[in-house]
């Protein structure tokens, strides 16, 4: 039976509350609708993939960073390996592309032999230390300034936004209800037994909670009566350049890393752009995700020590995104002051890789504290195929738009994004609400003139297909709104009258 996604009414009751819809919620919630369950996952946001999810590298590690014994380490290890298998089934777009962390001399040659060690004791395959001219035939256009580098042929890139949203649909088409603008206001308990969970949209009973929350997840924690952990903000700022500059890298390119960050990257993208970044800047707000001249600055000065030619005049965008970091390793497992309350938290780097081995682990921990699992014949492990337009050749683009001639409507021409896709992002189990939900899933919007051209038009038909006004469409968060009616203007100028 389906589950649900949108902004409706809470059930009375659930075997499993999830609170957070970004890529490691979804992919909890995906691993429990396995089992004869019935799951809610709770969003703050009108959609999921909004906070850490919608912002950061799209980069699958290899897992020779993290120390080992550490859940990183396991988990972006095993994570690696089930985006392989799933990646393709779940509609997620994946490209291997391998990794060369890059050293400038030999003091860096000797870490990156180091990690090399610590990726194999991680179970790491295929580590191999490159020489100078190595690392140079493979990547033409970086700097000869350098020593040599460690190669990884497992790190891979993924699209982040598609990884949440595929997680989410799948779980939705397994029977899980996704409850979105809704916040947790309060977790109820009994002898610190978790009963239920208190929120804007009222109140749902269960025994299981599992923290996935990400920047909030302190919060959340602190609501049940648990204060073990904080979590601090980190921003990291980036640039993004046009794909008519895709080749200038063929694979995701490291510097040799500190101990707060693995530094600048420049890296591609699974859509054919290239980005650099992010820097790593200490914040108190969870909010902030401002782009300071001076963190854009920097990641350029970065990054050109890696590739020298950067082609800044071909920059379509800068973004920041916030990391929720809690120290030096992911919080995962039972909370120490509620029973049945399950801690997914601190999740950054390497957080996306580890997503969907993340949520392996929390089944067996929610299993531990007394969850039953019974299998569930009917599960469906996969998604449908969606067409993407751009990618397909003249006769198969013909074929579709015989079959559906809004295929043969170009809403955003950067990206070359047909109106039968815009639609069947916003009619899919999982669909888009806001204008950026439907960026996030076709990539309206995502090119060169980030939605100059197409903004107006895809308003036009979330308004139309969703059955609202256009003065209801938002952004996307909940208060972006992107018109206002003429009476609101009205009431506004007579209020300062």
């Amino acid at each position: 039976m389906a589950g649900s996604f949108g902004p409706g009414p809470l059930p009375d009751s659930a075997d499993v509350v999830v609170i957070g819809g970004g890529v490691v919620g979804c992919a909890i919630a995906r691993e429990l609708s396995r089992f004869d369950l019935s799951v809610v996952l709770i969003e703050r946001s009108p959609d999921v993939a909004t906070g850490t999810s919608k912002a950061n590298s799209g980069i699958l590690h290899a897992g020779f960073d993290a120390d080992p014994g550490t859940w990183k380490a396991r988990l972006n290890v095993r994570g690696s390996r089930l985006y392989a298998e799933l990646s393709e089934g779940l509609g997620i777009p994946r490209k291997a592309t391998g990794s060369l962390v890059v050293a400038k001399d030999a003091a860096q040659m000797e870490t990156v032999a180091e990690l090399r060690h610590r990726g194999i004791d991680n179970g790491v395959p295929g580590l191999e230390i490159w020489t100078r001219d190595q690392v140079i035939a493979h990547e033409p256009n970086i700097s000869p300034d350098m020593a040599g580098a460690l190669w990884a042929p497992t790190g891979a890139i993924v699209c982040p936004f598609l990884a949440t949203v595929g997680f989410a649909e799948n779980a939705i088409r397994n029977g899980v209800r996704i409850v979105t603008e809704c916040t947790v206001t309060g977790i109820d308990m009994a002898d610190r037994q978790i009963v239920g969970v208190r929120t804007t949209r009222g109140r749902i009973a269960t025994r299981f909670v599992v923290n996935a929350a990400g920047l909030h997840s302190g919060e959340v924690a602190r609501l049940a009566g648990d204060d073990s952990f904080t979590i601090k903000p980190r921003r990291g700022e980036y640039i993004l350049f046009d794909r008519s500059v895709g080749q200038l890298v063929n694979t995701v390119l490291f510097p040799t890393p500190d101990k707060v960050s693995k530094g600048i990257l420049v890296a591609p993208t699974v859509h054919g752009n290239v980005f650099i970044g992010p820097d790593a800047t200490e914040i108190d707000d969870p909010e902030d995700r401002e782009t300071t001249a001076a963190g854009l600055g920097g990641i350029i000065a970065g990054a050109r020590r890696i590739v020298p030619g950067l082609p800044l005049g071909t920059a379509i965008t800068e973004f920041a995104g916030l990391r929720a970091a809690a120290g030096k390793d992911f919080i995962i497992g039972p909370s120490p002051a509620a029973r049945g309350l399950v801690h997914a938290a601190g999740i950054q780097s390497p957080g996306l890789t580890s997503a969907p081995a993340i949520g392996e682990v929390i089944v067996e921990m929610l299993q531990d504290v007394g969850l039953r699992l019974k299998p569930k014949a009917s599960f469906v492990p996969v998604n449908p195929e969606k067409p993407r337009f751009h990618d397909l050749d003249r006769e198969s683009q013909a074929l579709l738009i015989a079959s559906d001639p809004l295929f043969g409507r170009v809403i955003c021409r950067c990206e070359t994004i047909t109106e039968a896709e815009i639609v069947a992002a916003i009619q899919s189990p999982c669909g888009a609400r806001t204008v950026d939900g439907v960026k996030r899933r076709v990539r309206a919007g995502a090119g060169r003139c980030q939605g100059g051209f197409c903004g107006p038009r895809v308003t036009a038909i979330l308004a139309r297909e969703l059955g609202i006004p256009i003065t209801a469409i938002r952004k996307d968060s909940i208060d972006s709104w992107l018109f206002l009616s003429r009476a609101t203007l009205e009431a506004g100028e007579a209020s300062h009258a």
